[in-house]
């Protein structure tokens, strides 16, 4: 049998850019149902993504593409064009999906069941209308979802929104894609859509122009500004916030060495940021994470017997890598976790002392509580926040969202295992690593409180407070749940009875990822 040509024959009329990616892939765009100018449109965003598309159909197809086409139809249209030669095969007949697929990927993504238009495979939609609760801490949000491209174009213009300060518009962003993610099939049309909570005029614009063309002008404008990226690169800084990094940007900061001509201004924070930078921006991984727990629950065993140690954030929600690690700390009996936190960090300083130099801690400013280790500690970096004088519990928390538990923000130097240093990746330091740990010590009545609240999602605990304002009368945050008009607080053993109070079916960590 002789091997398929996968190139266009001289003289073939092809719609062919300057420079062809992928040799082996010659699109046809069939035209009937797709229109003229649309046929036009989308031959120009293949073409400047380095696709061969032909402008005849010919035995030199290999992926025919067609619109709002049925198997059935799709079928009736290859019959009805010449057989192909000896030895050749007829080219896949594909749904539009493939090829915006392909273009949002800038190659050609693996040809799926779903994309076929061979067979009448019924299709996988969602019923229209669909019925979708109002909150996100109302329905389950897996980390895998159907919709990841739709729902990060959403988040990028949600964050844009909030490096402007525009809050509105940052909550009507996040909230449309917390739709997106809970779907339980992906969308194909936009009708599909109508009838859910959240998405406004500008989101499903967004939407159709993706459904539609595989990419968004809006997103990738944004994206390519320098204001975005550079307030992206600032707030990445440990220790910045999106106030500090607009004001570095109004002064005409726009990269990392500029802030390094302003080091004189940074708190210790930032500088510590700012000096692990390569480190702390790149993605800490589980094995790292579980090899931090058993670093921390050595030392708070040390520290206090009985007490534990709790992985949160992300990672307890089934992600794989994240930003920081997040750990929360407590005791079985209420009373004995105070204090605690100061004998942990002084275990493992302890420890940092006994690989380093004598007199290195000469070099410390008298009394600093900010303290930086030298390259042989395992503590880079520790900021102390003790709790405030008073009870919190017994306040009355008006609905805040930030706590007030005894915690350390820390950089960790974590050995590498020999091999870890990331492929075509350089390190600054290749033996180890440097990586944000947050330390936070919670008494166990609060701990039900606490665990919620510093699992995440950002968005599914930002949603839970505001059902449990707007549709309960009550104030939730990490202390507790209050009670208002009774003046009283809920008890709580575990995560399953704050939602039982609310009223609401409990969901697991893995389902809250909003």
């Amino acid at each position: 049998m002789l091997p398929r040509r996968r190139q266009a024959r001289v003289g073939t009329p092809c719609a062919v850019s300057s420079v062809v990616r992928f040799p082996g892939v010659a699109i046809y765009l069939a035209e009937p149902r797709m229109g003229r100018s649309r046929r036009a449109f989308l031959t120009r965003l293949a073409l400047s993504k380095g696709f061969c598309v032909l402008d005849a159909y010919s035995s030199e197809v290999t992926h025919v593409v067609m619109e709002q086409t049925s198997a059935e139809e799709a079928v009736r249209w290859q019959d009805s064009r010449p057989a192909p030669p000896p030895g050749c095969t007829r080219p896949a007949l594909l749904d539009i999906s493939w090829f915006t697929e392909s273009m949002a990927a800038g190659q050609p993504v693996p040809v799926e069941r779903r994309h076929c238009l061979q067979v009448a495979v019924p299709r996988e939609v969602l019923p229209n209308p669909i019925w979708m609760p109002l909150y996100a801490c109302q329905r389950p949000t897996p980390l895998t979802h159907h919709n990841t491209r739709l729902s990060e174009a959403l988040e990028v213009l949600a964050e844009a929104a909030g490096f402007d300060g525009s809050e509105g518009r940052l909550l009507s962003f996040c909230r449309a894609a917390s739709t997106l993610k809970a779907l339980p099939c992906p969308v194909t049309a936009l009708s599909q859509l109508q009838g859910l909570p959240h998405l406004g005029e500008h989101s499903c614009r967004v939407v159709q122009e993706l459904l539609e063309h595989g990419v968004c002008e809006e997103v990738e404008r944004v994206q390519r500004s320098e204001r975005y990226q550079s307030m992206k690169l600032f707030t990445r800084i440990f220790g910045v916030g999106v106030r500090t990094a607009d004001q570095w940007y109004r002064e005409g900061l726009r990269t990392l060495d500029d802030v390094w001509t302003q080091v004189q201004r940074l708190t210790q924070q930032q500088k510590a940021g700012l000096q692990h930078y390569q480190d702390l921006s790149a993605p800490v991984q589980r094995p790292d994470a579980e090899a931090l727990r058993q670093v921390v629950a050595e030392a708070v065993g040390r520290a206090l017997p009985r007490a534990t140690v709790t992985l949160a954030g992300g990672f307890r929600r089934g992600k794989l890598q994240g930003h920081d690690v997040d750990f929360l700390i407590t005791h079985p009996e209420e009373g004995q976790e105070a204090g605690l936190l100061p004998r942990v960090m002084g275990y493992l300083e302890q420890q940092v002392r006994a690989s380093c130099p004598p007199g290195w801690a000469l070099l410390l400013p008298p009394g600093q509580r900010v303290t930086p280790a030298p390259p042989q500690g395992l503590v880079l970096y520790q900021q102390h926040q003790r709790r405030p004088s008073g009870d919190p519990v017994h306040q009355a928390p008006k609905g805040r969202s930030m706590d007030t538990f005894e915690r350390s923000f820390c950089i960790f130097r974590l050995p590498r295992p020999p091999r870890a240093t990331e492929e075509g990746t350089p390190s600054p330091h290749p033996s180890w690593k440097a990586v944000r740990v947050d330390l936070v010590v919670t008494p166990i009545s609060q701990f039900p409180f606490a665990l919620l609240g510093w699992t995440g999602s950002k968005h599914f605990e930002r949603e839970l407070r505001r059902f449990s304002r707007k549709e309960r009368g009550l104030w939730l945050n990490s202390h507790g749940l209050f009670d208002p008009e009774q003046e009283t607080f809920f008890q709580a053993a575990a995560e399953e009875d704050v939602f039982k109070h609310l009223g609401l079916a409990y969901l697991p960590p893995e389902q809250r990822n909003a």
